[in-house]
């Protein structure tokens, strides 16, 4: 990188983040603060897919280490953890709105956050708008459930 204080012999990763055309992201490849892992391919993502109605929900007895659990599965950056939580979340908001309840606010910003990473990452391998990705995830549930 010819950066003027930073050292020539130094390598990096320049990320452009999607969408963007003007933006960039420069991160040392021998970085330890942030996580790196490769995308899925196409056949990944939609066997994930597939997979949603077995994976399991967080199992989360305390609830004060739920939150805890929430940044957990975000820093691991692993979609089937996003989905895990994702699923979790979501069980816990129609629960919640069955006993008359809101959402908690620490729940629909976790969950907003769990949703933004996955969908934007599923969005680029299966070429499905991000804001449609939901309606994408149902459909192919819901398909797969009538061929059993």
């Amino acid at each position: 990188m010819d950066m003027e204080g930073i050292p020539k012999d130094r390598l990096y990763y320049i990320l452009r983040p999607d969408g963007e055309t003007e933006g960039k992201i420069y991160t040392p490849v021998d970085n330890q603060k942030m996580v790196m892992r490769r995308l899925l391919t196409k056949e990944e993502a939609e066997e994930l897919i597939s997979e949603i109605p077995e994976i399991e929900m967080l199992g989360i007895e305390n609830e004060k280490q739920r939150e805890d659990a929430y940044k957990e599965c975000i820093r691991s950056c692993q979609c089937r953890e996003l989905l895990r939580m994702i699923k979790t979340i979501k069980f816990r908001k129609r629960d919640r709105l069955s006993r008359g309840k809101k959402a908690t606010s620490t729940d629909e910003k976790y969950l907003k956050t769990a949703e933004e990473n996955l969908y934007t990452e599923l969005s680029m391998l299966l070429n499905v708008p991000k804001n449609k990705m939901e309606d994408y995830i149902h459909e192919k549930i819901q398909e797969a459930g009538r061929k059993e």
